[in-house]
Parts: C-alpha cells; structure tokens; sequence
C-alpha cells in the first residue's frame, strides 16, 4: 500500500481499476446513485455485521455460524461500499461539498461497529469485550493520525501493517475461521487472535505514521 500524493489524500487501490469495479460504479451513476448514499449504506452493513457478531455469542452451533458468515460477508460489503463512493466521486465525477464528511465519518463508525461487535462475538472468554473495544479504539487512532498529516499540511499516510483494508481482511479471514470452529465444536480461539493480531499491527501502524509525519514536519 502506497502513500497519496499531498494534493490527493486518497488511498491507492488496484481493485479501482478492475473492470467489475468499473462496470459497477458506472451502472450506479447511470441509475442515480451518488457517493454519499453509498457511502452511508457501508454504515448499514456494518452495523449488520456488528449485530450478527454479537448475535453469534449464543444458540445452536448452526446458527451461530451462520451468523459468523454474515457478519464476514458483511464486513466485505462495507469495504465494497468504500470503493465504489470513491470511484462515484472522483471516476464518475460526483464529488461533493460534503464528499469529504461522508468519506470519513462513516468510515470511523463502521469500524467501531464491526469491531465492537466482535470483541462481543467472544464476551464469554476473558478480555473478550475489551479487546473488541481495543481494537476499535486504535483503528480510529491511526486514521487520526492520517488526518493529522494532512492538517499539518503534509502526507496523509495510508501506510500499513493494519490499515483499514489489512484490519478488514484479517478480521474476515479469522471470522470465517470462528466459524469453522463452532462447527466443529472446537475451542474458540480464531477470533480472540485475530483481534490481538489487529491490535498489535494497528499500534505498529500508528508509529509508522507518526514516525513519518514527524520527519516530514522536521524536513520543511
């Protein structure tokens, strides 16, 4: 993942040139749809997401992995709602006045909700809550720190090893993994890793940011 220009806080995506991803935002912009409708539907299914993890907590083991299944594939429709607003605003040319309040702000709620919502999926285990609220806690702390950059005039760093995308990618690879294991009645252990996982790598994240804002700031 590389970094925006200074003039183009924008993260770089190779998905945006997939020729799907290309069809799909030009039918939406034929039909009306416009970036911040969009971008406030990736706050629905993140929410959905959040519900089914805390759902997911009890009841048959068949249900509960269903739920474990929505809520990943949620988890990757919030994300497919984070490209296609972008590519409604900037590809299809419907950036707004308010485009940039829609592009933030839903996105610090989505990741609250979902992983919130997962640390709930385990409340059962020690720590389980509270880890679902560190993590959600330290996402939004690196995007702070990205909009720093940017308020201070310099880089807004997309700079991983746990942004948005890395956090959502491993937090729907180890809730399928959960669900895997109440299926097969074993010990529940995919989501607290992958939670610890993101914490971790979203702290790492932050330093690299930090680290970087501040050398920009000293070089001017």
């Amino acid at each position: 993942m590389t970094d925006t220009p200074d003039n183009a806080p924008r993260r770089q995506l190779a998905t945006r040139r997939a020729g799907w991803a290309i069809a799909l935002a030009r039918w939406l912009a034929r039909i009306g749809v416009r970036p911040n409708a969009v971008s406030i539907a990736g706050v629905v299914f993140a929410a959905v997401s959040g519900l089914a993890f805390v759902a997911s907590a009890t009841g048959a083991p068949s249900v509960r992995a269903a739920l474990l299944i929505v809520a990943a594939a949620c988890i990757q429709l919030r994300l497919l709602c984070n490209l296609l607003d972008g590519m409604l605003a900037v590809e299809e040319g419907f950036k707004s006045k308010t485009g940039d309040i829609y592009n933030e702000l839903p996105d610090r709620l989505a990741d609250i909700l979902i992983l919130v919502g997962a640390g709930y999926a385990i409340r059962a285990l020690p720590y389980g809550a509270t880890l679902g609220w560190a993590a959600a806690l330290v996402a939004v702390f690196t995007a702070y720190i990205r909009l720093m950059g940017g308020a201070l005039g310099v880089t807004q760093h997309f700079i991983g090893p746990m942004a948005k995308q890395h956090r959502m990618f491993t937090l729907t690879l180890t809730t399928l993994l959960a669900a895997a294991e109440v299926m097969m009645t074993m010990p529940p252990r995919a989501m607290r890793i992958g939670l610890i996982v993101i914490i971790i790598g979203s702290i790492a994240t932050a330093i690299r940011r930090i680290a970087r804002i501040v050398s920009e700031v000293q070089a001017r």
